[in-house]
This record gives C-alpha cells, structure tokens and sequence, in this order.
C-alpha cells in the first residue's frame, strides 16, 4: 500500500498528465514555488499551522498564472478558491525550505483544477487537489478560459 502511493506522488510530480488543445497532444507545465517557513506560521505545537498550508496552495496557484499567462491576461481576471481536498503527510518547521510543485490538470469552463505537492526536500509533506473559479476583474463574474490562453499552461508534444 505504501509503495503505491509513493508511486503515485512520483507519477505526479515526473509524468504529468497529457491532454489534448484542438488537434494536438499536450503535458501539463509544472510550476515550482518556494516557500519559506516563517515564525507566524508555527503554531502551538511547534510546527506549520495545517491552515497555512492552504495559504501556500493560493500563493502557488496565483504565482503560476501570474508566470505564465501574458501579463494583459493576467491583469484581465482573478480567481477564487472552489474547493481544496488537503492530505497531511508530514509537518513544516521553522526554516525548512519548502517547495510547491503545481500542476494544471485541466481546464473545464471557467474552472480549472490543480494537483499541488508540498515537498521538504524529498519528503512529501502534503498533496492537495483543488479547484479554481476565474473571474473576470471588471464584471465579477465567472469567465472562461479561452483556448489560446489554456495552450500557455500545457507543451506541445
């Protein structure tokens, strides 16, 4: 059971899943967002407070679109959180350095959905799966995302 497990977390993080834009086959683009462990992260018990780690889920999933969609696209929409699915593997402490790696899964309307692993070095401190709503920044309002703008997020194969 545990290798299979092990086995999935490394399927995530090394063959990330393809997909298909109009005619072609594509990978999804890992983003890697580091994260430093700061002394208001630490709670009673001595470690990074669980909620923080939802905060480092946002900073990561906004630093990827921020990356990687042109920047008058950036400046166009916003998103909100959907849902987050959080697996506690391992806790933080003050002064690890710790690594986000995020992966766009799939795009589907306005929503798009994230697979993120949080690492210590190669130990997998928790695995999150989300879903985003983008928004447009004028209207408020749910806004799809176009073809031509999911095709910075995923390699042509």
């Amino acid at each position: 059971m545990v290798d299979n497990r092990k086995s999935r977390r490394l399927a995530l993080l090394t063959s990330h899943k393809n997909r298909h834009i109009g005619w072609y086959m594509t990978t999804a683009l890992p983003h890697l967002h580091h994260i430093g462990v700061l002394p208001a992260d630490i709670d009673f018990m001595g470690h990074v407070n669980n909620a923080r780690y939802l905060n480092w889920v946002q900073d990561a999933v906004l630093a990827h679109w921020n990356k990687l969609a042109p920047p008058e696209t950036a400046a166009k929409y916003l998103w909100v959180a959907l849902k987050h699915e959080i697996t506690y593997r391992k806790p933080a402490f003050l002064d690890d350095d710790v690594i986000a790696t995020v992966v766009l899964e799939k795009v589907q309307g306005a929503r798009s959905f994230y697979d993120t692993v949080i690492k210590r070095g190669e130990e997998v401190l928790a695995e999150v799966k989300s879903s985003w709503c983008c928004i447009d920044a004028e209207t408020l309002r749910p806004a799809r995302i176009a073809a031509e703008i999911q095709e910075y997020f995923f390699r042509k194969d």
